[in-house]
């Protein structure tokens, strides 16, 4: 071995179980008549979507998406629903359609195919890794470049300073429209 060939992804059983729920989750949230059912599974789906986040090693998109998407646009969506009528419906689910469902079937297919491809995480083939000079880069030159002690904080605060501030912003608009919603002038 030269240490050069090529890991094959393994699904593991808890990363399939998660994958099935999301997808089964998702589909729930979009074939569901019952408005209120559909923001149910979606918090759900969020929720299932941050397990998976943290699976993958991703903690800070994890909480992201568990308080941004499962926990704010659930209750969100759920305040609107309370100042608003529900329509009742005899069917549970709405019909198919066929030609978005064939699309959504091939896009899936297409991205199911590429799996392969992706490496194993913690894989030394990983892209993190196969440059370990640019990240080594990062962790020797932070605190010259920022002044910044911490190279995490240092990456999102200074190196990727235009993303983050997008992501403050999108931030500040949940809080304002929270505040539209809940008719108050400041949180409190």
């Amino acid at each position: 071995m030269t240490g050069l060939e090529p890991v094959v992804a393994q699904v593991t059983a808890i990363e399939a179980s998660l994958l099935v729920f999301v997808v089964l989750t998702a589909l729930v949230t979009a074939l569901a008549r019952d408005v209120l059912a559909a923001v149910i599974v979606f918090g759900a789906y969020s929720l299932g979507m941050a397990a998976l986040y943290t699976f993958y090693r991703a903690p800070d998109v994890a909480l992201t998406e568990a308080a941004i998407s499962a926990g704010v646009t659930t209750v969100l969506l759920l305040l609107t629903l309370a100042k608003t009528t529900r329509i009742d419906h005899e069917t549970v689910f709405e019909e198919v359609n066929l030609p978005a469902a064939g699309a959504a079937g091939f896009l899936f297919a297409g991205l199911a195919l590429t799996m392969g491809d992706v490496p194993a995480v913690g894989s030394r083939e990983a892209p993190v890794w196969s440059n370990p000079d640019v990240t080594q880069w990062y962790l020797t030159e932070t605190y010259a470049q920022t002044g910044v002690e911490n190279t995490v904080m240092a990456v999102l605060a200074a190196f990727r300073g235009f993303d983050t501030f997008g992501e403050a912003v999108v931030v500040f608009a949940a809080g304002i429209a929270a505040l539209i919603v809940l008719h108050r002038e400041v949180f409190a």
